[in-house]
């Protein structure tokens, strides 16, 4: 098998214990172990969660911690962590969540036989403090058709699940800062230089999520955000005029228009099984 980075990066607010449960998870639980973990400590963090870390990099040899003096945000924290990669494959993880024993395994058998393609996602379910407690599950499209109409008007990887190609990403310019949306604006910006897209109808990550998560998607600060993709696309032409209208339109209306318990039954009735 090609050899494989894992990157994750983790801050201030992320949960000591939690942290753990997911590096072991992407390191000691899997049937195929990365060949590096590189985790960028994304500015200053509690003691509890540094002393977690150094006992980390202590125990598993192929683990790489690096500092950085202040919290610049996710997008750039990824940027950095990129580039300090080792290999060409890149598998994401996310601080506080938990991977599926075989999920690197099928993702590397996946590129084997698949030389084409720049990243492969999959599924997620997500739960609530009890990995047993699912709350439902984020199903994204598997083929490109597919996923080449999805990325249109919807992020098309869960992000916590891509393992994809150092060079391709770096192609594109690498992860920028974009508020909340890092990821899909660089699958945006691959998908615009014809990068080969796919999912695999599997769950490979269990997602903690907490239950302000729905009131983190909205607001203007949000919208303008989303809003800002969309005026991208346009103007790359990726889009059409009416399917950006309806892309914006339907964006005001859940993350500005809709109180935040509202938006939390719509997600979870359309946008989550």
């Amino acid at each position: 098998m090609e050899k494989l980075s894992v990157l994750l990066s983790v801050y201030k607010n992320d949960n000591a214990f939690n942290f753990r449960v997911a590096v072991e998870s992407i390191s000691l639980k899997q049937t195929t172990p990365p060949d590096e973990v590189v985790i960028i400590v994304d500015g200053p963090v509690s003691e509890e969660l540094s002393d977690t870390v150094k006992i980390i990099e202590k125990e598993i040899p192929y683990v790489r911690v690096y500092r950085l003096s202040q919290n610049g945000g996710l997008g750039n924290a990824m940027r950095i962590g990129v580039n300090l990669c080792s290999y060409e494959l890149i598998a994401r993880m996310d601080a506080d969540d938990i991977a599926a024993p075989d999920r690197f395994e099928k993702q590397r058998r996946f590129f084997e036989k698949n030389s084409e393609i720049s990243i492969v996602g999959g599924q997620i379910s997500e739960f609530i403090d009890d990995p047993d407690n699912i709350i439902g599950n984020r199903e994204v499209p598997c083929e490109q058709e597919d996923l080449d109409l999805y990325t249109k008007s919807r992020c098309p990887f869960n992000h916590m699940t891509v393992m994809f190609k150092k060079a391709d990403v770096l192609a594109v310019g690498n992860y920028q800062d974009w508020h909340y949306n890092e990821d899909y604006y660089l699958w945006i910006r691959m998908a615009e230089a014809g990068c080969k897209f796919a999912n695999l109808p599997l769950t490979l990550v269990n997602v903690r999520v907490g239950k302000d998560m729905y009131a983190r998607r909205g607001g203007w600060k949000y919208f303008k955000s989303e809003k800002g993709l969309q005026d991208y696309m346009l103007k790359k032409k990726m889009i059409s005029i009416p399917r950006y209208v309806f892309n914006v339109a339907v964006r005001f209306v859940v993350q500005v228009a809709m109180p935040n318990s509202v938006r939390g039954l719509v997600f979870q009735k359309l946008f989550r099984k």
